[in-house]
């Protein structure tokens, strides 16, 4: 009998690093003489199924993540030492939890401060936030045992800003559920597009992100699709799925820019898939991405994803793919310029990024897991 103790927010398939912890929880819950526990505010009810998976839940007071984040490392600690003597592995993530065994790093704190357009009560919010995180994870990743980083930039972001010694750091990328996001056919295409609602005769171009401050780029974004606007050429629409503190104002700055036709803002999804099969491209000009599985969907549906070069997922495109990499994702006037290269050469991208899709998509959410439980078992 193997124990787990898994500490997370979130066990959920709706995207990042829920969706990552979903899948390591539901292939330690799906084997044979493993005892799993969840200590988490929300689980997902496949998970709860599981005879193996006992979910402790964690209140997280009106759903607001700093109040729940003592709350959640208090109860983890807990199971964490009532099971210590089944000799059960705890994987927290980051540092939301002071255990000092396994640590998986889906983001780093250190690495990126928060920036937002948003009311002063959302700063203030987010600084208390970064308070406590910054030093719960300075102190839970310079203890663990094991640190599992998302991608190679998330690696040396642990190592050259928290001191994490190299070899307690192991890089293990995100796996890919190859049937919902498998390549997009034309008649899914079409499909999509109607059940949208939208012009089959126009390119479109989708960010998916949280407008709850600065860090995904969509200010950036905005400004250049304010450029390419202005010229009568450019026939491309802009849908924008995401949800936050800043969508109203980036609502309404639309609408005074006039852009209120050729920015549709869709709010929070759980459709995404399908929202890409209706997509040309996606664009993610993040200033700071530990990994970005958004990007990594996109490009296992055979969207081509224009994403920043300093981002985790960048690290797996080809020398061929290279001109959709971002340099500056605070340049709104070059994302123009490779917008319309993208356009001008539309059909090129479509091909050249099937390899891509094809590798990615070989790579399954089970086999992140199986090398994940390697790795920990290899430094017991």
């Amino acid at each position: 009998m193997s124990t787990w103790v898994l500490i997370a927010g979130d066990f959920t398939p709706l995207g990042g690093m829920d969706y990552a912890n979903h899948a390591l929880a539901r292939y330690l819950g799906g084997r044979a003489g493993n005892e799993v526990h969840l200590v988490t505010h929300r689980a997902w009810e496949d998970l709860a199924a599981l005879p193996a998976v006992t979910v402790h839940r964690v209140w997280r007071p009106m759903n607001y993540h700093l109040a729940g984040m003592p709350l959640l490392a208090r109860t983890g600690r807990r199971w964490a030492r009532r099971l210590r003597a089944r000799e059960a592995r705890v994987v927290v993530n980051g540092g939301n939890c002071s255990w000092y065994d396994v640590t998986w790093v889906h983001y780093v704190h250190a690495a990126y401060c928060p920036q937002t357009l948003a009311p002063s009560v959302y700063r203030l919010k987010n600084w208390a936030s970064r308070r406590y995180v910054l030093a719960a994870e300075r102190r839970t990743l310079a203890r663990a045992r094991v640190v599992l980083c998302n991608s190679r930039r998330t690696y040396r972001d642990v190592v050259e800003r928290l001191g994490v010694a190299e070899g307690r750091a192991h890089v293990v990328y995100y796996g890919t559920d190859a049937v919902r996001f498998a390549r997009v056919t034309p008649a899914e295409r079409e499909e999509a597009r109607t059940a949208m609602g939208w012009r089959h005769d126009r390119p479109l171009v989708t960010f998916v992100g949280a407008l709850g401050d600065r860090r995904k780029g969509f200010d950036t974004l905005f400004a250049a699709w304010k450029i390419l606007c202005e010229h009568p050429g450019w026939d491309c629409d802009l849908a924008v799925a995401g949800s936050g503190a800043e969508l109203p104002v980036w609502r309404e700055r639309a609408q005074l820019a006039g852009l209120g036709q050729r920015i549709l803002f869709l709010g929070f999804r759980q459709d995404v898939p399908r929202l890409l099969a209706a997509s040309d491209a996606l664009v993610h000009p993040a200033r700071y991405e530990a990994y970005g599985l958004g990007v990594h969907e996109a490009l296992c549906r055979g969207i081509p994803a224009l994403v920043s070069a300093g981002a985790g997922v960048a690290e797996r495109y080809p020398a061929g793919l290279e001109s959709l990499l971002i340099p500056d994702p605070d340049d709104p006037g070059s994302l123009a310029e490779r917008l319309k290269h993208w356009r001008n050469n539309l059909e090129h991208f479509q091909t050249a990024v099937v390899p891509l899709a094809d590798a990615l998509g070989r790579h399954s959410w089970d086999q992140m897991a199986e090398r994940i439980v390697q790795l920990i078992r290899a430094a017991a």
